[in-house]
């Protein structure tokens, strides 16, 4: 007997329309409510036993590309690449997303924004950076049958949620849809699922109760293919650059706690540190969001901390922004009192003043190659992973201490 609404709403003791609103994303739900829908509709393989269960095999013209912040150029620049592979009539351009008569749209607020290329339609989910979001998405896009899903940027590190991406990207897999990680490092322990039928029977509370509808749905599915940047051979180059220059004191704004990319960038400037014998101290570090209001509050913090600092690390080339405007601010030459560093190497970076010194990862080349493998294009690489290396960029903003 198929799975019903019903059925999902009892299971997660609410009613048919906060299922609904929940699947649909078109109405605020709370938070605890909207993991306990996904994680009743996990359990029962509502889309999957649904009554679609018929075409589960068949996918459509849609591919679904998820973003963290669409108004960010990180994301904007993959998803623009993503988008301009996925059609031999090449439309897109840009950080936006064009349409077929030419205008271009972007995505307000948290929804999917839309861009027809001929042969497929481009739908970029913008996530906020939401774990339940995320989710919403993926199963809407099974929902769509979507030909493929391409995920970017970071992952959150919560080993539940981890789990359940693990088993919705698992059914996705299983019913024909092509999932490619890009930017996003590979799928961690949860990953079992993907090439061992009985891994769910080995599993013991939350993931197991989450990954096991889909591995016995899917038993062996094509595991997703990943294109991940290297950030912490990149961080690690960075920081080194500025200790050869006769940086000792220096300070880090890295990003939000509990997404891979913060910690896998903290660790490679952490481990260049101990390669030189440099201590680390804690108040040498402060996270917060990749943003430019940010930067300029984490530099003045900083500096409060130690106002020895002769050199400040941001995290991402946005923040680094914020840093330059709280030194100015301050009084402070860069980099002749305070050398300034970030990391993506975006486009303005190399127009600020002074220029940016950071770590160029190859947005453009990796949102394309993950358009090709999403429209199966291209060859998966070895081991269907592949690591983008990031080239340290040295600009202006960085120099000797006190120069």
């Amino acid at each position: 007997m198929a799975v019903t609404l019903a059925d999902v709403a009892a299971r997660a003791r609410v009613s048919t329309a906060t299922v609904s609103r929940v699947l649909n994303g078109n109405y605020p739900v709370a938070e605890n409510t909207r993991a306990r829908v996904l994680r009743a509709v996990a359990d029962l393989e509502y889309v999957v036993n649904g009554p679609a269960s018929a075409l589960a095999a068949a996918t459509s013209d849609l591919v679904g590309i998820l973003v963290n912040d669409i108004a960010d150029p990180f994301f904007g620049i993959i998803a623009s690449a993503v988008q301009s592979e996925m059609s031999t009539k090449r439309i897109g351009g840009g950080a936006g997303i064009r349409t077929g008569d030419g205008d271009t749209r972007r995505s307000p607020g948290s929804g999917p924004a839309l861009a027809l290329t001929g042969e497929k339609l481009a739908v970029v989910c913008n996530t906020g950076g939401s774990p339940e979001r995320e989710l919403t998405y993926l199963t809407l896009l099974q929902r769509q049958r979507a030909a493929a899903v391409v995920l970017t940027g970071g992952a959150v590190e919560d080993a539940g949620h981890a789990a359940a991406v693990t088993a919705a990207l698992t059914r996705l897999a299983a019913a024909g849809t092509r999932v490619v990680l890009c930017g996003r490092p590979p799928l961690g322990p949860e990953a079992d699922a993907w090439k061992i039928g009985a891994a769910a029977g080995t599993r013991t509370g939350v993931e197991a109760r989450i990954m096991e509808p889909a591995v016995r749905q899917a038993g062996a599915v094509p595991s997703p293919v990943t294109l991940a940047f290297d950030n912490r051979g990149g961080a690690r180059r960075l920081t080194s650059h500025l200790i050869s220059l006769g940086h000792q004191r220096i300070g880090y704004v890295a990003g939000p706690v509990g997404r891979t990319t913060t910690r896998h960038r903290l660790e490679g400037h952490r481990a260049a540190l101990a390669a030189h014998g440099i201590p680390d101290p804690a108040h040498r570090t402060v996270h917060g969001a990749y943003d430019r209001a940010v930067g300029y509050d984490a530099a003045l913090e900083l500096l409060r901390r130690d106002p020895a600092l002769t050199a400040i690390i941001a995290a991402n080339d946005t923040t680094a922004l914020g840093v330059c405007a709280a030194l100015r601010d301050r009084g402070l030459r860069i980099p002749g009192d305070i050398s300034v560093a970030g990391f993506d190497d975006l486009p303005f970076s190399a127009d600020a003043a002074p220029a940016l010194t950071t770590v160029r990862l190859p947005l453009q080349e990796a949102g394309a190659r993950a358009g090709r493998l999403a429209m199966g294009r291209e060859t998966p690489p070895p081991g269907e992973i592949a690591t983008l290396r990031g080239d340290l960029m040295v600009r202006e903003s960085t120099s000797s201490p006190y120069a």
